[in-house]
C-alpha cells in the first residue's frame, strides 16, 4: 500500500443531500464545518475524522473509494447501507 493516510467523512441519508453538501464545500465551506453541520455520524463532532486508514475497517464500497481517492480531495457521494458518504482523504 502507498503512504499512510487519514480518513474523514460526512454521512447523510440521501444522495441529493450529499450533492448539496459537496456544493457548499466547493463554494467555500470547510469540510470540518460541513461535517459538524450536516453529518449524521457521531464523527461529526470531530469534523468527520475517522482516524488513520486501516484495510478492511470500513464497508467495502467506502474502503475502495478511500483507497482510490487522491490525497486532499473529496469523493463524490458513496452509497453504503448507512447512507451516502462524502470522503476526504488526508
Amino acid at each position: 500500500m502507498n503512504k499512510p493516510f487519514k480518513v474523514f467523512h460526512i454521512l447523510v441519508k440521501h444522495e441529493y443531500e450529499a450533492q448539496d453538501v459537496i456544493k457548499k464545500i466547493h463554494e467555500g465551506m470547510s469540510f470540518t464545518q460541513a461535517a459538524i453541520k450536516f453529518s449524521t455520524c457521531s464523527s461529526a463532532r470531530d469534523g468527520g475524522a475517522l482516524g488513520p486508514y486501516k484495510p478492511g475497517r470500513f464497508v467495502e464500497a467506502f474502503d475502495e473509494a478511500a483507497v482510490q481517492l487522491p490525497l486532499d480531495t473529496i469523493s463524490p457521494p458513496i452509497r453504503t447501507q448507512f447512507g451516502y458518504h462524502i470522503i476526504l482523504k488526508k
